[in-house]
């Protein structure tokens, strides 16, 4: 099956098992624009991994709840896409559960620092938009 078919499974299967929005992950995946097996340094030394862009400081919790090591841990959401978009949507349902609203959820899925998270979660909605995941501005 070809790579993006399988993103795509993983992407619905995820969404039904957080009760998120799919559109949401597909703009956020399309924001993130990672590949599995990637591994991006950020300027705090951290490293986003994956097609989601899952940053490293996940990866405490991570390895604690499957009960794995750190590295194991980073491996799985790095090299396995739907891992990676599993934990993402995971990660996504943890901030609408706290923030209960959706463009909080996003904006916190970059940074929970205002003047970044504002502006992602922009580029979120318009990359649904152009997607015609949502409607355009009247």
């Amino acid at each position: 099956m070809a790579a993006s078919k399988v993103l795509a499974a993983c992407l619905m299967l995820a969404s039904q098992t957080y009760s998120v929005p799919p559109a949401v992950l597909v703009g956020i995946y399309k924001a993130e624009g990672g590949q599995v097996g990637q591994e991006v340094r950020n300027t705090n030394g951290s490293y986003d991994l994956g097609p989601m862009q899952i940053n490293t400081i996940w990866m405490p919790d991570l390895a604690k709840r499957w009960g794995v090591s750190e590295e194991t841990a980073r491996r799985w959401v790095r090299d396995d896409a739907c891992t990676n978009v599993g934990v993402a949507a995971w990660i996504f349902k943890t901030h609408l559960n706290e923030t209960r609203s959706l463009s909080q959820a996003i904006a916190h899925y970059h940074s929970r620092t205002p003047v970044h998270g504002t502006k992602y979660k922009g580029r979120v909605i318009d990359i649904m938009r152009q997607n015609g995941l949502i409607k355009a501005k009247q």
